[in-house]
């Protein structure tokens, strides 16, 4: 697949983001910062990587952490993964965290994350007054256990209503 991508003036000595090996799904991100960022614990700031991309229709980029700096400084990108609308034309960015407990400089042309490139299907939503029955049904968040299935003893949560209030089953 063939995307078009538009250097910013800031990145002009950068190089494009790129896959570091042949087997990496990931585009390395670059800080298109002009001068080194202190990120001091718990903040959050948008990097800008100098690019801009263009990409079919069904076809987005998500923005999504590098593991080395998530384990050995505790950054990783805060909206994980981060979506790039195919329609969207402006410079991408990496919104970065701190989660560690010293601070992080950030360096002009450091990989401060990843691109990944991914086709998406568009739905067509179709209201209906009930949904077709499933084994799981409603039960989620941990409901099929660490191992198991459902019919593992997997215990069964009753529904919540919008403001997670038990709603009352009426018989």
């Amino acid at each position: 697949m063939k995307i078009e991508i538009l250097r910013l003036p800031h990145a002009r000595d950068l190089a494009l983001p790129a896959y570091a090996t042949r087997g990496a799904a990931g585009l390395d991100l670059l800080a298109a910062v002009e001068t080194e960022i202190e990120l001091r614990p718990g903040a959050r700031i948008a990097v800008p990587c100098g690019i801009a991309l263009a990409f079919p229709q069904s076809v987005e980029a998500q923005v999504r952490p590098r593991s080395g700096l998530a384990l050995h400084h505790g950054v990783t990108v805060l909206n994980a993964p981060g979506t790039i609308d195919s329609d969207y034309r402006g410079e991408v960015m990496a919104i970065l965290i701190n989660l560690g407990e010293k601070p992080f400089r950030i360096a002009r042309g450091m990989k401060i994350a990843q691109l990944i490139i991914s086709p998406h299907a568009r739905a067509e939503l179709v209201e209906c007054s009930e949904l077709p029955p499933s084994i799981r049904g409603a039960s989620g968040f941990g409901s099929t256990g660490s191992g198991g299935t459902l019919t593992g003893g997997a215990r069964r949560v009753k529904p919540v209503n919008r403001q997670g209030a038990k709603v009352q089953k009426e018989n």
